[in-house]
Formats: C-alpha cells, sequence, structure tokens
C-alpha cells in the first residue's frame, strides 16, 4: 500500500514537472525574437522527429511598401550588419602575403596581428614580441610601423591616441595641425584647452575648433569595420499600413517559421504494436501539439500589444507627428489584463514594419513628463526629448544653451522639468554639456 502511494506520489510530482517545464519554455518563446523562435524550433524538431519545421520565408511577398530604412533583399527585412567574407585576422593575413615579401620582418608582422584585437589594437608586450620572434628593437618597430601601414587605417594602434593619428596620417584632407597637436597635445586637445593651444601654434580659436570637428569623425575602433562574419537581420513580427487614413494591422507570416506534423511519419509508426513505440508517439505528439498552441498564443499575444500600441501611437504611424504619446508597461498590461512581464517579453526584440520604416516595440513606450495648463495635454518624455534636440540644434554655438537654460525655455512652454532631468534627457541624446559644446567662429 506505501509502495502504491510513493509511486503515485512521484508520478504527480514527474507530471508537474515536466509541466512547469513547458510553462517555462512558452514563456521562453514570447520572449524569442523571430531569429531565435526559429533556432529554437529547428531543435526541437532534431528531437522530435514528428515535427517539421520551415524556416524559408517568401522571398517572392510583395505586399509591402519599400521601406525608408528597409534594404532590398526582401521589403520585410532590415539589413543591420555589413557582411563581410574575412574576419579582421584574415584581411590583415591576405594583405602581407600580397605586399610584403617573405622576410624575417614579414614573419614579425605575421606574429604580431595574432595579438590585434577585434577593434583593431595591437594588445602584446614588445619585450615577449622580441622574444618570441629574435627580433631586435628596431626590426619590431619596423614590423610595427608595416603592421600600421595595413587597412582599415589605425590597425595596430597601441593607444587611441595613436589610432587617431594614424587615422589622420592617412587622410590627404586633414587640417594641417591635427597630426602634430594630437601627437604632441593630446591631453590639452581633449580636455579643450584651445585657448593654450590656439596661442601655442599661433592660430585662431577656430582653427582648434575645426580640428576638434575633424577629430570626432575619426573612429575610436578601426577595426569594428571589419570581421562580422554573419550577416544580422531584423524580421518584423507585425506590419501596420496607411490605408485612406485607416491603419491596418496583421501579423508578419511571411517571416515566421512555420511547425508542421508530419503525419504520415506518426501513422506508419502508429502501425507497431509495440507499447514502447506507442507511448514514444503519444509523448511526441503532445509536444508537437503544445508547441502549435504556444506558437498560436505567442502570435496572438504580439498582435494584442500591437494592436493597443498602434491606438494609442495612431498619430506617429499616420506620420502625423514624430512625437510619442505617453504609454507605459503597466497601461497596455491593465488593457488587456495581463501581467506587465508578459507586456515586456512581447515588445523586447519584436519589431513592426510601417511604411516608413522598422521599428521596436518597445520604442513606443515612453512615460509623461507634465501636463500643459490648457487642453490638460499630456507631454511625452519622448517629445520633450525631440524638444531639447531642437533647442541645442538651433543654439548659438558660441554660448551654448546650459541645462538650466533649457529648463527656463521649457517651463516657459509649460513643461516642467528640472535641471536634473535635462541633463538625463540629454546625455540619453548623447549630446555633450555646454561646455563641450562651445565652437569659436572664424572673424572675417
Amino acid at each position: 500500500m506505501a509502495l502504491g502511494q510513493g509511486f503515485r506520489q512521484q508520478q504527480r510530482q514527474s507530471q508537474k514537472l515536466a509541466m512547469t517545464q513547458r510553462l517555462q519554455q512558452s514563456i521562453q518563446m514570447l520572449q524569442f525574437n523571430v531569429e531565435e523562435l526559429r533556432d529554437f524550433l529547428t531543435q526541437k524538431a532534431l528531437e522530435n522527429p514528428l515535427i517539421d519545421v520551415d524556416t524559408n520565408w517568401n522571398n517572392n511577398h510583395t505586399s509591402l511598401s519599400a521601406a525608408k530604412n528597409v534594404t532590398t533583399k526582401a521589403d520585410f527585412i532590415e539589413r543591420v550588419s555589413t557582411s563581410n567574407q574575412h574576419s579582421l585576422f584574415e584581411y590583415l593575413l591576405d594583405q602581407i602575403h600580397l605586399t610584403l615579401r617573405d622576410t624575417h620582418l614579414r614573419q614579425i608582422v605575421l606574429y604580431l596581428i595574432e595579438y590585434v584585437d577585434v577593434n583593431g589594437y595591437l594588445r602584446i608586450d614588445e619585450a615577449q614580441a622580441r622574444q618570441a620572434t629574435k627580433a631586435t628593437p628596431i626590426e619590431l618597430l619596423d614590423a610595427i610601423t608595416l603592421l600600421q601601414q595595413l587597412d582599415p587605417p589605425g590597425v595596430g594602434a597601441r593607444s587611441l591616441q595613436e589610432a587617431l593619428m594614424l587615422q589622420t596620417e592617412n587622410d590627404d584632407h586633414a587640417p594641417n595641425l591635427a597630426y602634430i597637436i594630437l601627437e604632441e597635445d593630446f591631453e590639452a586637445f581633449v580636455n579643450r584647452q584651445w585657448e593654450l593651444l590656439a596661442k601655442k601654434y599661433q592660430v585662431e580659436l577656430a582653427d582648434i575648433s575645426s580640428i576638434y570637428d575633424y577629430v570626432r569623425t575619426l573612429t575610436p575602433v578601426p577595426g569594428a569595420a571589419i570581421g562580422q562574419d554573419t550577416t544580422g537581420y531584423i524580421f518584423p513580427d507585425l506590419v501596420v499600413t496607411n490605408q485612406n487614413g485607416q491603419l491596418a494591422l496583421r501579423t508578419a507570416s511571411m517571416a515566421q517559421p512555420v511547425v508542421k506534423f508530419r503525419s504520415r511519419y506518426y501513422q506508419q509508426m502508429g502501425q507497431h504494436d509495440d507499447q514502447e513505440v506507442t507511448e514514444y508517439l503519444k509523448e511526441k505528439k503532445s509536444e508537437y501539439d503544445w508547441i502549435a498552441s504556444s506558437l498560436a498564443q505567442r502570435e496572438a499575444t504580439i498582435f494584442r500589444v500591437g494592436t493597443v500600441i498602434i491606438e494609442h501611437q495612431a498619430d506617429f504611424f499616420l506620420e502625423k507627428t514624430t512625437d510619442l504619446q505617453p504609454l507605459l508597461l503597466r497601461d497596455v498590461a491593465q488593457q488587456l489584463k495581463v501581467h506587465e512581464s508578459t507586456i515586456s517579453r512581447s515588445i523586447n526584440g519584436k519589431y513592426i514594419q510601417t511604411d516608413f520604416g522598422m521599428f521596436e516595440l518597445k520604442r513606443f513606450f515612453t512615460k509623461a513628463v507634465s501636463k500643459r495648463p490648457t487642453g490638460g495635454k499630456v507631454v511625452s518624455a519622448d517629445s520633450v526629448q525631440h524638444r531639447i534636440m531642437a533647442l541645442i540644434e538651433q543654439e548659438n554655438k558660441e554660448k551654448p544653451l546650459s541645462d538650466q537654460k533649457i529648463v527656463q525655455i521649457l517651463n516657459a512652454e509649460n513643461v516642467e522639468l528640472s535641471r536634473r532631468t535635462v541633463a538625463k534627457y540629454r546625455e540619453n541624446l548623447n549630446i555633450p554639456p555646454s561646455s563641450k559644446r562651445k565652437q569659436y567662429l572664424r572673424t572675417e
């Protein structure tokens, strides 16, 4: 009797554990983006002979309008990185074989490129390099110089300063004093001690300001553009179109993986009288049913969330404004009667295709900042940030607006913000403080 009770208890615990694992995987499926979902389902298909996954999207689908931010690979995907056939190491290796004769010096350069990181910087102790290559100090210096003459400009640098110098040296259009200032007065330059530099080099402040603007166009990671081994794509989950002023939302089914049940295999295997085979098929059929149901639930949940977003941000999708209305996770959760975590999983890494570009769903969530006295219109953080950016773009570059001055302007426009909040929004926009935005214009 005790044994029977123990067996039933163990069976009940196993069923509960299986349900918990499936619940966790259902949650994961909601959180996955399209590409992650494909990988997950492909793995399931390898484990379950009753599941067949079609991960090929329909390249012939043409119902979407060409979007401004979308490439021509297909109307419904956006390319987000450039495909390169070579890693940075291979790219450098090819150049060495094509440009350098087979000498001891080339062997040293070949050794050095093994210590160039993905950002293009040479990360090696020179004493270690000399010992490993049997190079003299002069030979090592020559090898580093040869490495630094390879493409991309700046590769082989041992510091940010050297990376900027190498790029400047390689640019025929660089300002005359740019290289020498980077070499001899780097600290003063980055600390914006421009009056000191202008006096030292006997030039105007506007000349130093122009050099600063030029240096900002250089890259601090010269090797980053090389070595992207895979092509990244954004696959939309939803598509919204403007049909004569009416917004229409649909699921972007052409990019979604399709799970199919291998019924013929199931029927053939079901003809066996073996009890183990019967139980195995039952288990795998149950798993297929669960996956199909979870996929349908995932699609329905994302669509429902997308519908609420469209309702709240209709003016944005109708291209009447670039500002967003305040919208919080809890607002959507309350409207759909689900937990906030469900909304968070539904929008993270999920994209919507519009007539004018591709956007991540979480982009449409922004908190309220204040209320205007007239009309009670709520101002979103998004619209305030747009206003701050516009003010800074229009400011006098010789007398840029301080955060406190921006606060005063916004207050006059009935937007109540603290200086600290303005500073935070400015930093979110990657805009430096006024002291670092000041420019000295040339006087004619």
